[in-house]
Parts: structure tokens; sequence; C-alpha cells
């Protein structure tokens, strides 16, 4: 989930070297990794069960409503307001999955909402973005805090099959927007940044997600997957030299922290009940 969550965050550097509408940029990278995710299963095998088209339709959803919302408010209300994501995934899990979340990643949700709102102090906060922008990347927040749920569901299945229904949902629905628009100016690296984005910022990354999702609770993954935005910056940083402020770099460190410390305790505490467990020979 951690690998998934880093290869999540370069989206931010990718996206801004690529000068084209954000419909195109959603379309083209999400048929790019569905042609990835179809090389990687092979046969791909859809139950058509409520979980994988649920699941997919949710993940296609959330891909569309943050596209929408990063155009039409600030990039800041975008991320801050998404992140409703992990009390939405407790609150779901416990009640569909009965997974209920444990003292640790109750604790950690607490750090991770001070670290959020440490992060983004001295930013705009909710200020400006048009207010149906700022219910998009609200909306997101239940999207995709339902997605982990749906895609936890089939921990028993294979949940990549969801994802790549997504992005099929999602191609289908923003190319055709997308020629509305401008065509898209073609350089070498905006075709590098393309490919990187449905390759590797979705394409891999959704190997790994549906890989983890199958071995962690869902309130794990969802915890683990907030140390996206702290990546997000520090990329930027290093490949175009946007240097985050002090209270980000502070909320981060908070929010590192708090997902790290609660996945130790976690595994330890699975550990330990499996040596219990565990036959005497």
């Amino acid at each position: 989930m951690a690998a998934c969550a880093a290869l999540w965050s370069t989206a931010g550097i990718f996206i801004k070297v690529l000068p084209w509408n954000p419909l195109l940029i959603a379309g083209t990278r999400s048929l790019i990794a569905s042609i990835f995710l179809l090389a990687w299963l092979r046969k791909p095998r859809f139950t058509w069960s409520f979980a994988q088209v649920a699941a997919g339709v949710l993940n296609a959803v959330t891909m569309m409503l943050f596209v929408y919302a990063n155009k039409a408010t600030t990039s800041a209300n975008a991320i801050l307001l998404q992140y409703s994501t992990p009390v939405i995934t407790a609150i779901a899990g416990a009640l569909i999955l009965r997974e209920r979340p444990k003292l640790e990643e109750v604790l950690a949700f607490v750090f991770v909402v001070i670290g959020i709102g440490v992060f983004f102090i001295g930013n705009e906060g909710l200020g400006g973005g048009s207010l149906w922008g700022n219910i998009a990347a609200a909306s997101t927040g239940l999207t995709f805090g339902l997605y982990f749920v749906f895609m936890r569901m089939q921990k028993d299945g294979s949940p990549l099959e969801s994802i790549l229904l997504g992005h099929w949902i999602t191609a289908a629905i923003t190319l055709p927007a997308a020629l509305f628009f401008p065509a898209p100016v073609v350089t070498p690296l905006s075709i590098l940044a393309i490919l990187a984005l449905g390759i590797l910022q979705v394409g891999l990354a959704s190997v790994f997600f549906a890989w983890g999702i199958k071995r962690v609770t869902a309130v794990q993954a969802v915890l683990v997957s907030v140390i996206e935005p702290v990546l997000n910056p520090l990329w930027v940083f290093l490949f175009i030299g946007e240097l985050p402020g002090h209270t980000a770099l502070v909320g981060g460190f908070i929010i590192v922290v708090a997902v790290t410390t609660a996945s130790v305790v976690s595994a330890r505490r699975k550990a330990e009940r499996q040596s219990r467990s565990a036959p005497i020979s």
C-alpha cells in the first residue's frame, strides 16, 4: 500500500509538465493504464459481482470528480476536502465488512487530521474556487472511502478487475468530452509524461493496491494511502524546485509518523496473535 501511495503521489510532477486539458489527461491516462493492466492480467476474470462493479464505478467517479475539482477549485481545496476518506472508510468498513478500527488506528486518525490541518496552514484554506468545485472535491472523500471498502470485499477474489473496469469507464466518458477542447500539444516530454501517468502512476500502482488490499484491512489501507499528499510536494521540489513551506513539512512529518506507528503496532499485534495460535511442535 505504501508503494501504491508513493506512485499515486507522482501525479503532481507529471501533470505539471503536461500542458493538456484535464479531461484528456484523465482519459488518456486511463486508456494507457487499462492496456497495461490487460497485459498484466492476460485473462481478466469479470464476475460482475456487486462489489466488483461498485468498486469499478466508484474508482471512475472518484477520478472524474477529482479532475473536475482540480479545474473548478484550488489544488489545496481539492486535496484537503478529499481527506474525509479515512473516516468514511472506517465507518463503512465497520458497518459493511465488520472490520472495526483498532485503538492505534483511531489515534492515527486523530493525528492524521491534525497533520492535514497543519499541512495546509498558510495556504488559502477553503478560499477561492467555485462552490461546485468544492462540492466535487468533498464528494471524492465519500466515493474514494467507499472504493476502499468494496475493493476489500474482494479480498478472496481478484480486485484488479475492478480497477480495470474503472479505467474503461473513465476513458469512455472523458475522451469523447475532450474532443470539444483544443488539440493537445504533443512533444517528447508530454508523451513521456502521459506514459508515466498511465503505466506507473496508476497502472503499476493499481497492481500494488490490488495486492495490498487483500492483505490489510480497509482502514489500514486508507491510513497508509494518506502519505500520498505528503510525498506529492516532495517530488515537485526534487524535480522542479518548488520548496514546500515549513508548515507543510511539519504536517507531513506528523502524518508519516502517525501512519507508520499505527502500521507497526498493528503488525506487531498480528504477529503476537499468530505466535500464540501457532501449534507447539
